[in-house]
């Protein structure tokens, strides 16, 4: 049976990762509102990820019923990690997003969701307390706080 290692997230949720037979490690970031991050990691190279699932409640439960899991303990971490509305998250922006090429001045982001994007990750550079006139390309990474629902919002917003 793998070890797993578990990471607290806070504000987040909570990461689990193991390393499977075949030698790739894999890690599953539950957030509060029990959405779900499967990742794969390269084997030469433990840092670098090649490749994330982003599943939805429904999605998860479905993925958990085909493998034969139970949904209790999970559910009961997730509600211990709730810090009084505050939420954190990493929100891809899509290819097809409108915003690709935008700046966050000119999405209004703040404004429209009450979410504040703290970090830009790209192309394995963090961008730190982007201002109004950070402009996002396909792919990067924002690292968001706000409410879950202005967190839902945001990504929402960035599908568009």
């Amino acid at each position: 049976m793998p070890e797993i290692e578990e990471t607290l997230l806070p504000g987040v949720g909570v990461r689990h990762e193991f390393r499977s037979e075949s030698g790739d490690r894999v890690s599953v970031v539950t957030h509060r509102g029990g959405r779900r991050e499967i990742a794969m990691y390269d084997r030469r190279d433990p840092d670098a990820c090649t490749g994330v699932i982003h599943l939805s409640i429904d999605e998860t439960r479905l993925l958990a019923d085909l493998l034969g899991a139970t949904h209790v303990g999970e559910t009961a971490r997730v509600v211990e990690q709730e810090i009084e509305g505050l939420g954190i998250d990493w929100v891809t922006v899509p290819p097809e997003s409108t915003y690709a090429g935008a700046t966050i001045g000119d999405g209004a982001f703040r404004t429209r969701t009450g979410v504040s994007i703290v970090a830009v990750l790209r192309d394995g550079t963090t961008i730190p307390a982007p201002g109004p006139d950070q402009v996002f390309d396909a792919g990067d990474v924002l690292v968001a706080v706000g409410t879950p629902d202005g967190l839902e919002q945001l990504r929402s917003l960035l599908a568009s």
